[in-house]
């Protein structure tokens, strides 16, 4: 039996501002924007190549805004990564080599923390 990680909750205190930084800035595709009923807005958005989404919305989570896991994604080019994130005006750190990997780090408008890792050794990052 398969165990699939497929989808992760972002708390954010504005879901519209929110899906535009993870869309337009980050380049997530965007999947789901519904709302059910009962006060639900579900948003669902994945990273381009990734089995994995994330959701935001409102009356999903009782977290407060900004305080996600450190989350991470694995890319093939870090330095492109990098320069489309800068390009698309994303606050993004410098790539910081390390001997396990290399990585940008960057946070949405809440404060949510990502991680963009480049595992040399590995094919295709």
């Amino acid at each position: 039996m398969d165990w699939k990680l497929e989808l992760i909750f972002v708390p954010v205190s504005d879901v519209d501002r929110a899906k535009d930084f993870y869309v337009n800035k980050v380049g997530f595709n965007a999947d789901f924007d519904e709302r059910p009923g009962g006060g639900i807005r579900f948003v669902q958005l994945t990273p381009p190549g990734s089995a994995c989404s994330i959701c935001i919305g409102e009356g999903l989570t009782d977290a407060p805004p900004g305080t996600a896991p450190s989350m991470q994604i694995v890319v093939s080019d870090i330095q492109a990564a990098h320069d489309q994130l800068k390009a698309n005006g994303v606050d993004v750190s410098d790539v910081d080599v390390q001997p396990w990997g290399h990585f940008v780090n960057f946070a949405d408008p809440d404060g949510n923390k990502w991680a963009l890792q480049y595992i040399p050794s590995r094919p295709n990052g």
